[in-house]
């Protein structure tokens, strides 16, 4: 079965994006890295970082795609490979991932939710911002450095 994803053009989405071993602690390790990924991804295929915050094994983010766009797998596609071709070849390969000549350093699928109003889009901003005290990382969101909330304050 194949896996269908949403598809509008210019429209806004929620993500949570996961590393393959979630006991890695990659994303916050390496933090500048993701930044650039980010930006050199957003420089070739435009986009709208609404929110986002990045923990240790996982991040969320809420994108907002250009008018006519809906292609945010490709996007992700190449973020994620940046980032893992960028770091230092020490995780342990399945032959599955070999195989296919991937590394064993993210998750190969992400989940989307497409954003339907206001209220959806309000929600999904501050479960992004409070993922953080809900693992446990802080006491207050504004804590967190990896997030966000600091352009909402």
């Amino acid at each position: 079965m194949r896996y269908r994803r949403a598809d509008v053009a210019g429209a806004t989405y929620f993500f949570t994006v996961n590393l393959l071993d979630r006991q890695q602690t990659l994303l916050t390790d390496h933090i500048s890295l993701l930044r650039r990924c980010v930006r050199t991804v957003k420089h070739r295929y435009p986009f709208e970082v609404d929110a986002m915050v990045v923990l240790p094994d996982h991040l969320h983010a809420i994108w907002t795609l250009p008018d006519g766009d809906a292609d945010f797998s490709k996007r992700w596609m190449l973020i994620k490979s940046a980032f893992s071709r960028s770091l230092p070849r020490t995780e342990n390969l399945k032959p599955s991932r070999a195989t296919k000549r991937e590394r064993g350093v993210w998750q190969r699928r992400f989940w989307e939710h497409l954003i339907r109003n206001e209220l959806d889009y309000e929600r999904h901003v501050d479960y992004i911002h409070q993922n953080p005290i809900k693992h446990g990382y802080v006491s207050k969101a504004a804590d967190w450095p990896y997030s966000s909330i600091h352009r909402y304050i």
